[in-house]
């Protein structure tokens, strides 16, 4: 080999002039940060499993009051339908309720996702207005309606007496569950419209 030949290199051919020598092995990268998983942390697949009964999914990310509402809303709508007493609106209540099974899994795996959001701080997010962060709180009417329903109940194990009423009266339960919602809705834009006229 001529003394006055430049060197080959597996990175240059042979008379390229300013080529680069090899360089020897980089140092090695430092492991990716392992973001550490919050025990308190939910599945969103595993809510919207849950959800497959109506209600259990949220009760499982925190949401008791609406587990619970999302129930009482498929059971009526299915006692409805097993009644015979909307023969021509069948149609109309079978849409609805599939509509609202099917929304029910998502808000279920929704909640989650944005339950986990919350508890990671993740600031990039911005969550819904009615989102909170669930627990079990004090409900006037909901410790009413499970003593009455819990009273009923005793009244026909215990003394036996009939609860062929229900059948015929049960059209009241959601009808003072819709004044409740009604009258809630009422108080708390009565609060907004004050707090906007501070």
């Amino acid at each position: 080999m001529n003394s006055m030949q430049e060197p080959t290199t597996p990175y240059a051919r042979p008379g390229d002039a300013g080529a680069a020598a090899p360089r020897g092995p980089s140092a090695p990268l430092p492991p990716p940060l392992v973001r550490m998983r919050d025990s308190r942390s939910k599945s969103p697949a595993f809510a919207a499993l849950l959800s497959m009964m109506p209600g259990l999914g949220q009760v499982y990310v925190g949401y008791y009051q609406r587990g619970f509402i999302h129930a009482a809303v498929i059971a009526s709508l299915i006692s409805i339908l097993s009644s015979g007493a909307v023969e021509g609106l069948n149609p109309l209540f079978s849409l609805f309720m599939a509509f609202f099974w099917l929304y029910n899994i998502i808000d279920a795996a929704r909640r989650a996702s944005l339950y986990n959001d919350a508890l990671a701080g993740n600031p990039t997010i911005e969550l819904p207005q009615d989102f909170k962060t669930p627990g079990f709180r004090g409900s006037i009417f909901g410790g009413v309606t499970l003593i009455a329903g819990g009273f009923i109940l005793l009244l026909h194990t215990r003394f036996g007496i009939s609860l062929d009423w229900v059948e015929q009266w049960w059209p009241v339960a959601p009808m003072i569950f819709g004044a409740y919602l009604l009258v809630r809705a009422i108080q708390e834009r009565r609060a907004a419209e004050s707090g906007d006229s501070r």
